[in-house]
């Protein structure tokens, strides 16, 4: 931006005054040497003879623009160009400003003035492409800032606008030479050292984002956007504290900063500090309620503690921001609270349409000539989590005759008995966590993979980037999120015909593979501790119909919880036995249970136990497991079945909302299943009052237990291996991808079309 004052004097001044030419010429000394206040001393000082004069007014916007006082920077630049509306120095000036208050589109018309007026000058093509970044052009933004840089080939703020631009189109690689360019032509250049650490993180390159970050600090002690960046590194290697740190410091220097206190909310919750990133969160909202995914991760933080105010509201909202296709949810977000599978569609499918731009193909017709069909299991959870406990028997019961399985592990080496286990249980254990995403598909298409299966979706540690590369000729959704990802690089999605009844199909973005009996595989191996805890020893009454539900507290629903009540109310000496919660989330509960007339110790909470098979062997202490709704239970639902306790479930439209179901079917006890909370109520009664009824129930289960599917892990491990020859030889044929079913007879070898 110029500071070369144009001499437009509308008079002159009166007496001994100093000549206002001087005066101006030293403000002009003082502002190009970083005195400020001095210089906007002097601006004034001259204005107060010659309030229309022109360069005085619009150096003094630059001022309150250089100490990012925007709207006072907008009053005066406008003042100055009602004066001459015809100098292009000023228009870019005032662009500049709009873009500080986040006015994109009128600063874009104010850069399109300065160019008309000057097509020689570089700064406001940079401007231009900076504002066009914001509205998520990303490649007209390229476009401005390369037409800048033909201008102006040495311009820093080119260059760093120019790697934002890349950045929104997700090329990090020529984002990042951009911002090193950047760096090399203007070597104190803190925000290219802190625009250079965001984009490293984008690459997973997180340490060296962490160093680029302290450069940037050390340059700007006051650069709130390096501390925010670092707060990121920070959270990616799991440093929570210290994250939370830097987005307090980055805050602290921009209070209305509202991308990092949604950001700090999100380090409060892996802390398991709820209540705090609640009221993180209802800051950012306040700011920017229409941040992506805001909305969402308030509502989310807010079902953590049980906190149920305006819960049918703040739900309906989702739902219809969603419906307009705004980037209002997280897709996991909206399993427990948003019961249509058809929205759930469009929020996967534009969320990564936001951050995964379709730039790999979408099946590319490989086939590779392997003697045996190359596996990938792609997870963060290879460690002591759900994932591991139910697919550990499957990944050791493969056949190594048929198939080469390869683990790529995306979370932390977490040392512990199933870690080992894992790893003993492929024939290639890859710790990928500090791999970029495309470092990690390039070693998948070296290796030559045939089928990748991803088990994250878009829970913890998700890394959908992988596949949207797609580094395999197959690429599968399985298991570790129930619900379609929503997009095409995901081929197939393993269900059973229950999850996903056949009328559903179509609000899935993949092919439906129907596995015979439940999709969820479980692992036949799982030890349960010899000795039942006394209910005393787990803090149960001696006497007394105990309903359990071992869901995480964000599962719990007003609806179901009203149902659980009136369970309680009509079973006298009843209790209610819940995993352990936070001790706000207990509280809330509890003080919902008194608002209905049910006594807060009537609420109990099971603490964690060290040990899986000790948690298995107490469930056994509870008479009948109540499910969730509309996220039902899954694997606590298993270790129920599992543990011999019968499960009573309530099934929705969408796949979560049908888990129980479907592991109620394949262990022989589809009678438990009901359609409606009022069915369930009344059959959770009926259970509850006719003990006849439960214990016949409860000796099936016993019996099934050892026959049925659900717990078969080699039957079940022989069907999805069915499963995957049946893709493997679709592609092998050159066919794309396409639904069909393995039914009971492909046991034996046989399968058909869906």
């Amino acid at each position: 931006m110029a500071h070369n004052p144009r001499r437009q004097w509308q008079g002159r001044g009166a007496g001994a005054r100093p000549d206002p030419k001087v005066v101006l010429s030293r403000a002009v000394a003082c502002h190009q040497a970083g005195l400020l206040s001095d210089a906007e001393e002097l601006y004034k000082k001259v204005l107060e003879t010659h309030p229309r004069q022109f360069d005085s007014l619009h150096l003094l916007g630059l001022i309150h623009y250089q100490r990012g006082a925007h709207a006072e920077a907008l009053r005066d630049i406008d003042r100055a160009l009602s004066i001459n509306p015809e100098v292009s120095a000023a228009h870019n000036s005032r662009a500049a400003a709009l873009n500080g208050l986040g006015r994109f589109t009128d600063a874009i018309a104010a850069c399109d003035r300065a160019i008309a007026l000057d097509p020689g000058n570089a700064e406001p093509f940079c401007n231009r492409g900076h504002a066009l970044v914001q509205l998520k052009r990303g490649e007209e933004a390229l476009a401005s800032c390369d037409k800048a840089l033909v201008l102006r080939p040495d311009m820093a703020e080119a260059f760093n606008n120019r790697g934002n631009a890349l950045k929104e189109l997700k090329r990090f690689d020529q984002a990042l030479a951009s911002y090193e360019r950047a760096i090399a032509l203007k070597p104190d250049y803190a925000e290219g050292f802190s625009n250079c650490a965001n984009v490293l993180i984008g690459l997973k390159r997180f340490n060296e984002a962490l160093e680029h970050c302290q450069r940037a600090i050390a340059l700007r002690e006051d650069l709130a956007e390096a501390f925010y960046n670092r707060g990121i590194a920070l959270h990616e290697l799991k440093h929570y504290d210290d994250a939370l740190a830097s987005y307090d410091r980055a805050i602290a220097l921009r209070p209305d900063y509202a991308e990092a206190l949604a950001n700090r909310g999100t380090a409060l919750l892996d802390l398991k500090r709820h209540d705090e990133a609640r009221e993180s969160y209802e800051q950012a909202l306040k700011l920017a309620p229409d941040h992506e995914y805001l909305k969402s991760m308030h509502v989310h933080a807010k079902m953590l503690v049980c906190d149920w105010t305006n819960f049918s509201p703040d739900c309906a909202g989702l739902n219809a921001a969603v419906a307009t296709g705004a980037a209002a949810a997280l897709p996991f977000h909206l399993l427990s609270c948003m019961p249509d599978p058809q929205l759930q569609l469009a929020c996967a499918s534009g969320f990564l349409r936001d951050r995964y731009p379709a730039a790999w193909p979408l099946w590319r017709g490989e086939r590779y000539a392997h003697g045996r069909i190359r596996l990938a299991y792609l997870s963060a959870d290879f460690r002591d989590h759900p994932v591991a406990l139910l697919a550990a028997g499957l990944f050791e019961r493969h056949d190594r005759a048929r198939f080469e399985t390869t683990a790529i592990s995306f979370g932390a080496d977490a040392p512990g008995a199933m870690r080992a286990r894992l790893k003993a249980a492929f024939d290639r254990f890859i710790d990928a966590s500090a791999m970029g995403d495309g470092d990690v598909a390039q070693l998948m298409r070296d290796l030559e993979i045939d089928i990748a299966i991803d088990l994250n979706g878009f829970t913890d540690g998700l890394r959908p980037e992988v596949l949207a590369r797609r580094p395999a000729p197959i690429q599968v959704n399985y298991l570790g999120y129930a619900g379609t990802m929503g997009g095409p690089h995901w081929d197939y999605i393993l269900a059973d015909r229950f999850v996903v009844p056949e009328e559903s199909r179509r609000h899935y973005a993949e092919q439906v593979v129907y596995l015979p009996h439940s999709f969820m595989v479980n692992d036949a191996g799982r030890a349960i501790s010899g000795r039942t805890p006394s209910r005393a020893e787990a803090g149960l009454p001696e006497h007394g119909f105990v309903f359990c539900c071992f869901s995480n507290a964000y599962k719990i629903t007003p609806d179901v919880f009203e149902v659980w009540m009136r369970l309680l109310g009509r079973i006298e000496g009843s209790v209610l036995w819940l995993a352990t919660v936070s001790a706000s989330a207990a509280e809330n509960l509890r003080r919902e249970a008194q608002a209905r007339g049910i006594a807060a110790e009537r609420l109990i909470f099971a603490p964690k136990v060290p040990l899986n098979e000790d948690h298995l062997a107490r469930i056994r202490l509870a008479d009948l497991f109540l499910d969730t709704l509309p996220y039902n239970a899954h694997t606590t639902a298993a270790d129920a079945l599992w543990a011999g306790v019968p499960v009573l479930a309530c099934s929705g439209a969408t796949f979560a909302s049908r888990v129980a179901g479907s592991l109620l079917g394949a262990v022989g006890l589809p009678e438990l299943i009901t359609g409606s909370l009022a069915d369930y109520q009344a059959l959770a009664l009926r259970l509850a009052k006719d003990r006849a009824l439960l214990s016949g129930f409860r000796q099936r289960l016993a019996r099934n237990r050892a026959t049925c599917p659900l717990f078969d892990t080699d039957r079940f491990a022989r069907d999805i291996e069915t499963a995957y020859t049946m893709m493997w030889e679709r592609s092998q044929c050159g066919e794309p991808p396409g639904g069909f079913a393995v039914d009971a007879a492909a046991e034996a070898g046989g399968a058909g079309m869906a």
